[in-house]
């Protein structure tokens, strides 16, 4: 038997888990990653070279570092703990990005931040929305909420079926 009939066989049976990562799912997935890189990549560098220029916000660039790499791995597993996890995750980044965002161009020194430039030296991940990221930042956990919300855990795909299945 090929693998062609095999894959055919499985999505096409009803008693087999949807998969969360397929099509869309994929690409948030990519961008979540190349997100946790370039936060872990920035925040080592800036914690590094300078940290004693803006301690909180280079503390803040590895907090979101840990948060795109933990909502990576979120999206990524299967199964209702990992669904919660990257539920929480997303949604902090979420808030992460709006109040640090407002923070930044508001009351940068509260963030020991010299200017509002989201492309200058002590600028964080999240700094004025996201900008320096072409604003993905902002858009993204609204996409990764959305992504959520439509592909719930397996065991509730699962349980769904034989319901559906019945009437």
């Amino acid at each position: 038997m090929s693998h062609h009939t095999m894959s055919a066989r499985t999505n096409h049976d009803p008693s087999s888990p949807r998969r969360r990562m397929s099509g869309v799912g994929r690409v948030l997935v990519f961008v979540y990653g190349v997100l946790a890189l370039a936060a872990t990549g920035r925040s080592v560098f800036q914690i590094i070279d300078r940290y004693g220029e803006a301690p909180v916000a280079f503390t803040l660039s590895a907090l979101a570092a840990v948060v795109y790499i933990v909502a990576t791995i979120a999206l990524i597993a299967p199964g209702r703990v990992w669904y919660r996890v990257a539920w929480i995750t997303i949604s902090f980044e979420l808030a992460g990005v709006l109040i640090i965002g407002s923070l930044s161009l508001f009351a940068p020194a509260v963030l020991g931040l010299h200017d509002i430039d989201p492309f200058g030296r002590d600028a964080t991940v999240w700094s004025v929305y996201g900008m320096g990221y072409l604003f993905i930042p902002l858009v993204l956990p609204v996409l990764g909420m959305l992504w959520l919300r439509s592909h719930p855990p397996v065991e509730e795909a699962a349980a769904e079926a034989p319901a559906g299945a019945a009437s």
